[in-house]
């Protein structure tokens, strides 16, 4: 793991109050779009070192990716 994927957790791990300024923060932390960064971060939450690193950020964003997947998959049955 990087120190920029390292970065990257910590960023993800911290609670904003309005999703712009979380938006902002990713633009001048990472010059990314916050798409990019919820990429990067989604294939991190399935890294082992990320887990080590950080368990209790890697445990809540996985849950909210399956929440995420669970909702979406209700929306579009096949």
């Amino acid at each position: 793991m990087t120190d920029e994927d390292r970065r990257l957790l910590d960023m993800a791990g911290r609670r904003w109050n309005y999703a712009g300024n979380h938006a902002d923060a990713v633009r001048a932390e990472f010059g990314m779009s916050v798409t990019r960064f919820w990429q990067k971060i989604s294939r991190l939450l399935d890294n082992p070192d990320a887990l080590e690193y950080s368990p209790q950020t890697v445990y809540r964003l996985r849950r909210l990716r399956a929440h995420e997947g669970n909702h979406n998959d209700s929306a579009n049955p096949a």
